[in-house]
């Protein structure tokens, strides 16, 4: 699988079902998310991870924010509120469009198309926060970890990123067959049987793996904590700290 499975994927889910498909929720499928529902629930995970990095002792400037894979614009928006300015970047114009649709800013959002391997748009050092939550276990894994490299070149010195991803399947029959099924097999069923727009990929980050690509480029987790994002996999919130030396 690569980034043009991923891309074509996505703009499917994006075109028939863009809330459900970022907040995957059974009761919430045929347009159920409330827009306002929707960005409510931004708001809460913003606030409450902003407040965690100000426990950690970690805190970023205020100027500007990197949402990566923004989907639908629920952090973005809620990013919005704490930061000058945000740059939400997906790799499906059609979730771009409904972010445009519920940009609630006042134009403090710049909303763009990302469908390489890479960040090579954004310069260096040019974000005070890189946030990402349950968007890099839909990638192959030599992709997040491209990703992640990428994270620590764009943050500047004394920022800091929040990147929320599973680290290993859940014990249950769904994370069993994750971690041992075919992907084809997978993919057939998530069409069939659960009746998805397109399939969605897993793939978990191991804590360890994330912890060192990221101290490739001088960034320390500073704290990881576990957090609900499904029944089948064990979900981490990574707090990261980018030291002004690190450059």
């Amino acid at each position: 699988m690569g980034l043009d499975e991923v891309r074509a994927d996505w703009t499917r889910l994006g075109a028939a079902e863009p809330l459900w498909a970022v907040c995957v929720d059974p009761a919430k499928r045929g347009g159920g998310w409330d827009d306002d529902e929707f960005l409510a629930s931004g708001r809460r995970e913003i606030d409450a991870a902003l407040g965690r990095l100000a426990d950690l002792g970690l805190r970023p400037g205020t100027g500007r924010a990197l949402d990566f894979g923004c989907g639908a614009g629920r952090l973005s928006n809620a990013l919005a509120a704490h930061f000058d300015a945000v740059v939400g970047v997906d790799i499906s114009p059609p979730m771009l469009a409904e972010a445009r649709r519920l940009d609630r800013s006042g134009g403090r959002i710049e909303f763009r198309l990302n469908d390489r391997p890479d960040l090579a748009g954004l310069p260096d050092a040019s974000f005070d926060l890189v946030y990402t939550d349950l968007v890099l276990q839909h990638l192959p894994p030599p992709l997040a970890e491209g990703y992640l490299r990428e994270f620590t070149r764009v943050v500047r010195p004394g920022g800091a990123m929040v990147i929320g991803v599973p680290d290993r399947e859940r014990p249950t029959f769904k994370g069993l067959v994750f971690r041992h099924a075919p992907w084809p097999l997978i993919r057939l069923a998530q069409r069939v049987l659960l009746g998805y727009p397109a399939p969605m990929r897993m793939h978990p980050v191991p804590a360890a793996r994330l912890a060192a690509v990221l101290a490739e480029g001088g960034a320390r987790v500073a704290a990881s904590e576990e957090y609900w994002g499904g029944d089948h996999w064990h979900h981490l919130r990574h707090y990261v700290a980018v030291p002004e030396e690190a450059r």
